[in-house]
């Protein structure tokens, strides 16, 4: 039988299940917003870890509480960091939009472990209060921004560029791989002048190279933190070298550069730090789907479709046709893709819908970046690992088509004029020759000149 204590806030009291460690509030939440399955990112509650043992520490340097509480409020966020606590956090980001849930169900959390710290029973808040101790110098309305951008610079810094460095060197090895390959060139999905293969895998490389560039750049508004802002931007409660000391053990506790939001209205009342990162992950999203969308064209077949380049066979493909693959990193990198451009759509809705001091619309915002971060770097580690690395170039086929182009005649244009190339194109298709063949037909020029101007290797 389970087994209940009474738990009190404002409101009153309520029943919490004995063995949580949340409290009243976390509790209420459970019960009121009893919305989706989506809870609170993990890296979100982690990043609450880290500022609230940053803000214990200032506020005993500032002596609103003795350093036995934070000492012990540390150790809470510590158990926090180290995963021991990963199931008190069961809140739906469906919440009020400050967060305000969210964050007592972190400050309860380190409340009852502080308390039971100093052999006290849960629900007990004589040694350490979920407000007036964890929650000092603090609002929902500055602390879940701070949490917002210490969870997604930690996750940008330590897991998604270090994987697009990855992914940027992974393209390069097959830059390389592909030098002096010559394939058809295709535009408006029709036939083109030739390209090596290289060149086009070296328009993906850039598109890694210019988002590692723009995440960079953005992450200096990311490390602005809005602590010691409170309720709504003026600092109401809280002692004047409070922000600094929190913000001092945040950058140590981090090893991130954060700095005091240079306008905290702006940082409560909107988000554009978190709009703009997204904008550069969305932006990238569309450029690796465009990628993955060439690769699978490219590698269409295996016998009736362009097949110029070979996809690792990693399942079986269809449940009715015995031998059949198909490109399914493509297609899984495809839909994640449109997800992450669909979560920037969202975000930059919930930033215009902020009303007056506070956007009410944070959860909903973090949680989407987030979603989209680690859609992006798994996408990544997945096309890496099973569709770039063993990806071939099909060279047979490739040859093939190159031989039977029409558009090689472009390299003609400058010698015998516009009008004359495209006859010899359209004769050639027409009586199914080559194009020199056709070209010596119609006697509009000599073997030794088409063979000298034109030149594949100098075309690319």
């Amino acid at each position: 039988m389970t087994k209940f204590r009474d738990e009190q806030d404002s409101i009153g009291t309520i029943q919490v299940e004995a063995h949580q460690y949340w409290g009243a509030q976390t509790q209420r939440a459970i019960e009121n917003f009893k919305i989706g399955s989506d809870v609170m990112p993990t890296e979100v509650i982690y990043a609450y870890a880290i500022l609230k043992k940053a803000c214990a520490h200032a506020n005993h340097k500032e002596k609103k509480i003795s350093k036995e509480q934070a000492d012990a409020i540390s150790k809470a966020c510590d158990a926090i960091l180290d995963g021991k606590l990963d199931d008190q956090f069961p809140i739906s980001i469906f919440q009020t939009g400050s967060g305000t849930q969210t964050n007592m169900n972190v400050n309860e959390v380190i409340t009852n472990y502080s308390n039971e710290i100093k052999n006290k029973e849960r629900g007990d808040k004589t040694f350490v209060h979920p407000n007036d101790h964890v929650n000092a110098s603090q609002s929902s309305n500055d602390t879940f921004p701070c949490a917002m951008h210490i969870s997604a610079a930690l996750f940008i810094v330590d897991k998604l560029l270090p994987e697009l460095v990855e992914t940027r060197q992974c393209i390069e090895s097959k830059i390389t791989e592909f030098e002096g390959i010559i394939r058809v060139g295709r535009t408006h999905l029709q036939d083109a002048v030739p390209i090596q293969l290289s060149q086009s895998f070296s328009a993906y490389r850039q598109f890694i190279l210019e988002a590692i560039e723009r995440i960079h750049i953005s992450l200096d508004t990311l490390y602005e933190l809005p602590i010691g802002a409170t309720a709504v931007g003026t600092g109401l409660n809280t002692t004047p070298s409070f922000a600094e000391e929190a913000l001092t053990k945040i950058c140590e506790l981090t090893s991130l550069p954060f700095v005091i939001s240079a306008n905290p209205f702006a940082s409560l009342s909107g988000h554009s730090a978190i709009t703009t990162i997204s904008g550069h992950i969305a932006t990238l999203a569309a450029n690796l789907n465009k990628m993955v969308n060439d690769i699978r064209l490219l590698g269409s077949g295996p016998r009736c479709g362009i097949g110029e380049l070979l996809l690792p066979s990693n399942e079986p493909g269809s449940s009715i046709m015995p031998g059949k693959v198909n490109p399914t990193q493509c297609e899984a990198m495809s839909m994640l893709c449109l997800r992450v451009m669909a979560n920037h759509q969202m975000i930059l809705n919930a930033e215009s819908s902020g009303h007056l001091e506070l956007n009410t619309y944070k959860p909903l915002m973090i949680d989407g970046l987030m979603q989209s971060l680690k859609l992006i770097t798994d996408g990544c580690i997945s096309i890496r690992k099973n569709l770039l690395t063993g990806l071939m170039a099909n060279e047979e086929i490739i040859e093939d088509h190159l031989e039977r182009s029409l558009m090689n005649i472009t390299a003609l244009k400058p010698i015998i004029g516009y009008d004359n190339c495209a006859k010899i194109a359209q004769y050639a298709l027409a009586h199914d020759t080559t194009l020199k063949e056709a070209a010596l037909k119609l006697e509009l020029i000599s073997s030794d000149d088409y063979d000298k101007h034109v030149n594949l290797d100098e075309m690319v």
